[in-house]
């Protein structure tokens, strides 16, 4: 059996109650996460050519666009997903190091409100596109990354297919092929570093997007090549460079749940950079205290937030900023947090930031695990000479260290806004709710815009 064909047959076979309550539970949480990251967006004033363009392109109002508005399901996907993500503050799998919620919430909150599922329906499909994305980017760990490759968006295109294909009520030969034609759509560049460009926001929108469009066109006909995960011109060999076992991508599934391996973001930063940031907030130190600040992580957090070192200390834009460390670190003491506010335009280059973040130094080393799973580890020398060290075993909001309940709903709160209270009690019982458009509709009011 080909791998798309056993993902499939999983994906379309998955009953809400083959899944442990605990993980249920979490995938709920996501969701709620999820929905708040894209509110704040919309707050925010993020993503607005995407929002834009995505309700240009015209078709029924099918599906409710976030902040408000409607568009035909395929483009609330993208507008969504591009909201979602905006801020950088969405859930991550560190194994995969794709943002996962994000990758498979908006294309099935669009078809599910178009066909009129339940929130159990909804769940059901979540759930069954987590899987499936986490274990694409994990069959090499951070294989996409390393060939220039986002896998969020990459990954993101199959699972959104998948799951799409489960909500249109595909058959197996169908949803294969709807992975089949997702496999011609994947796509997402990580030259953004290069520039600090917003590209990056984009990606999962457009996978959501992709993942539609290929479950449509595949309920139409259209067919798809069944090996696009193995084949001689597959994902693996293509995108990864080499050949990799089929069996390691569905291995596991229905025994070993990834759902409950996703960690919430404290920061709206990059995922590498969070257990070295956990790690200068143990050690109690005041900015004017500061004489030099030295990180030990994984070189392959290095490579994302540390390099090139001189770019990483004077970022030039928002996004150059989430991507550094030295940066963040230095935001972190002067302003005593590190939040959404933080990335403001105006904020970036701010003179005492700049100075601190000049004397960040790091070192590298290779933790055996995945580099958004390693310890991290800080020393300061303070300018009387002494210095403080601090140390933490993963970076909080993971499934080693989870935001409390409370916690969850204060992000929550933080990112929509007044207001939606509402919103987070159905999200989070979203298994016994009877429509998904009743939770789409808590979507739609204009959100206050954050000034």
């Amino acid at each position: 059996m080909s791998a798309a064909r056993e993902l499939a047959s999983w994906g379309l076979g998955l009953q809400l109650g083959d899944v442990p309550a605990a993980v249920r539970r979490t995938a709920c949480r996501h969701v709620l996460d999820a929905l708040g990251c894209g509110l704040g967006a919309s707050r925010f004033g993020q993503a607005g050519p995407a929002r834009y363009v995505a309700m240009q392109l015209g078709g029924p109002p099918e599906a409710t666009v976030i902040g408000g508005g409607r568009a035909a399901a395929p483009n609330a996907a993208l507008a969504n997903g591009t909201l979602i993500h905006a801020l950088d503050f969405d859930d991550t799998h560190a194994e995969s190091l794709v943002h996962v919620t994000v990758a498979v919430l908006p294309p099935a909150l669009a078809v599910a409100e178009e066909c009129g599922a339940t929130g159990a329906d909804l769940l059901t499909a979540v759930i069954a596109g987590i899987e499936a994305v986490t274990r694409l980017g994990s069959v090499v760990r951070h294989g996409f990354h390393a060939r220039g490759f986002h896998a969020t968006s990459v990954c993101g295109t199959f699972a959104s297919a998948l799951a799409a294909a489960r909500l249109y009520g595909l058959d197996e030969d169908a949803a294969v092929c709807a992975l089949g034609i997702a496999g011609s759509f994947a796509a997402g560049s990580l030259e953004f570093l290069a520039d600090g460009s917003t590209t990056k926001q984009l990606h999962p929108g457009w996978a959501a997007h992709s993942g539609v469009l290929a479950a449509r066109l595949a309920r139409a006909g259209q067919s798809g090549p069944e090996t696009i995960f193995e084949g001689a011109s597959g994902l693996f060999r293509s995108y990864l460079g080499q050949a990799v076992e089929a069996g390691r991508l569905t291995h596991g599934l229905g025994d070993r749940w990834e759902t409950a391996r996703i960690t919430i973001k404290p920061y709206p930063a990059c995922q590498l950079s969070h257990a070295s940031l956990d790690a200068l907030q143990t050690i109690g130190v005041q900015a004017s205290e500061v004489s030099a600040i030295r990180f030990r992580l994984p070189e392959d957090a290095a490579e994302i937030v540390c390099r090139p070192e001189a770019a990483k200390r004077s970022p030039r834009t928002p996004y150059d900023a989430k991507f550094s460390l030295p940066w963040c670190a230095a935001v972190l003491l002067v302003d005593r947090g590190l939040g959404t506010e933080s990335f403001e335009p105006g904020r970036i280059q701010r003179p005492e930031v700049l100075e601190l973040a000049s004397r960040v130094g790091y070192e590298t080393y290779d933790p055996g695990v995945a580099a958004a799973d390693a310890p991290g580890r800080v020393e300061a020398t303070l300018r009387d000479g002494a210095t403080r060290v601090g140390e933490v075993g993963s970076s909080r909001g993971g499934p080693d260290d989870p935001l409390s309940e409370e916690q969850l709903l204060e992000k929550f709160r933080l990112n929509a806004g007044p207001g939606h209270e509402a919103l987070a009690q159905k999200t989070l019982g979203l298994e016994s709710l009877r429509s998904v458009g009743d939770l789409a509709a808590l979507l739609a009011g204009q959100v206050e815009v954050a000034r």
